[in-house]
């Protein structure tokens, strides 16, 4: 796999297209943050780390989409920004705002993932990961 940040957003994706109510993801440090983002912005209804087994030598991201009452995915769109053959990293003045303010851009920087609402107050730029809406 040359993109694993592609195929969590595609793992999600297919997920809420098929109504899934739990994707199960291969697990990193970004995927995880990425996954406490989707959280805290209130895309997913929640996630959970499953430990290596001896079947299985990886950790796992366990995660559980969230729907409205009528089966409408909280997400509307993913799509990743930054791709392996085009990074793509701006200032904290230049972060892009999604859907005029309504959806979240993932960024990457040198104090940690977060949001763009986020690295903006905090003054730091760093490389759009994803957009989320």
């Amino acid at each position: 796999m040359t993109d694993p940040i592609a195929d969590f957003l595609t793992r999600i994706r297919n997920g809420i297209t098929a109504q899934h109510d739990v994707v199960e993801i291969p697990a990193s440090k970004l995927k995880r943050e990425m996954a406490r983002i989707l959280q805290e912005q209130g895309y997913i209804a929640g996630y959970e780390i499953e430990a290596a087994t001896a079947e299985r030598p990886g950790e796992l991201i366990r995660v559980q989409l969230k729907y409205t009452d009528d089966r409408r995915s909280a997400i509307s769109g993913l799509r990743r920004a930054s791709r392996p053959g085009q990074r793509y990293y701006v200032g904290h003045g230049s972060i892009p705002k999604v859907q005029g303010g309504m959806g979240t851009a993932i960024v990457s920087t040198s104090t940690g993932v977060m949001t763009g609402h986020e690295a903006r107050s905090a003054g730091v730029g760093g490389e759009v990961v994803a957009f989320i809406w």
